[in-house]
């Protein structure tokens, strides 16, 4: 990991497109401006992890589930 000391006002470039700017200090919390292309999704950690564990749920469907379809889309036919 690399670790950066930035004032308030300053920035640090990512790639050839991507600016994250130290906003404000407020008592132990850092507001950070982030300008990213709009084809660049930008998460907090936490959202960004909570969307990949329901994708997960999501995609896991069980294989009885599958069997059952499998075999009402077989007596149908």
């Amino acid at each position: 990991m690399l670790v950066l000391s930035r004032k308030v006002g300053e920035s640090l470039i990512i790639g050839n497109n991507i600016t994250v700017t130290v906003v404000e200090f407020r008592g132990d919390q850092v507001r950070l401006g982030v300008d990213a292309p709009r084809s660049i999704q930008v998460y907090r950690e936490e959202l960004y992890a909570e969307v990949s564990r329901q994708n997960r749920e999501a995609a896991g469907v069980g294989v009885e589930a599958v069997e059952a379809l499998t075999r009402r889309v077989e007596s149908d036919e």
